[in-house]
């Protein structure tokens, strides 16, 4: 089954208006510019305007197939085979694994974890996906605490810098 596009941007411009409605009824932090209601306000803003984008068809023309139509690109789905419809369960599973996790190993092994997953899911290679799950989980606890002030659970392995 394939979606329209209209109705697809549609879905994400009334997403995007959710949760920026949802993040501008969050309370200020008394002393600070940025609050907690910065974060689901750009999210919701970002996701409206790529829903408008998309409902326009404004870059349409950039995923034109080149060749045969009929051919399928290889993607995750050729790489899995007959699994590949399990492959949209990758993202509910990493989000449930974060829920029922984090608490006991910690955000930094959590999201290591999560990103090396992800990241082989999406067929990159070993090499790379051993990188980005050593570097990203870091640098997001980095923004977290430092930039948001939003503490993140310790676990086993605390930041250096917490």
């Amino acid at each position: 089954m394939h979606l329209s596009d209209r109705v697809t941007g549609t879905f994400l411009v009334l997403l995007g208006a959710l949760a920026f409605w949802g993040g501008s009824r969050l309370p200020g932090v008394p002393g600070q510019d940025v609050g907690p209601a910065v974060f689901p306000m750009v999210i919701g803003g970002g996701l409206m305007l790529c829903g408008v984008l998309i409902a326009l068809g404004i870059g349409r023309s950039f995923e034109e197939p080149e060749g045969d139509p009929d051919a399928v690109a290889p993607g995750l789905a050729g790489r899995l085979g007959r699994f590949a419809p399990l492959a949209a369960m990758v993202p509910p599973a990493l989000l449930l694994f974060y829920v029922l996790a984090v608490e006991r190993l910690g955000f930094l092994p959590t999201a290591a974890i999560m990103v090396l997953a992800c990241a082989l899911a999406l067929g990159a290679s070993w090499r790379l996906a051993i990188g980005l799950a050593l570097l990203a989980p870091p640098g997001v606890h980095l923004v977290f605490y430092k930039l948001l002030r939003v503490p993140l659970p310790e676990g086993l392995m605390p930041a250096p810098w917490a």
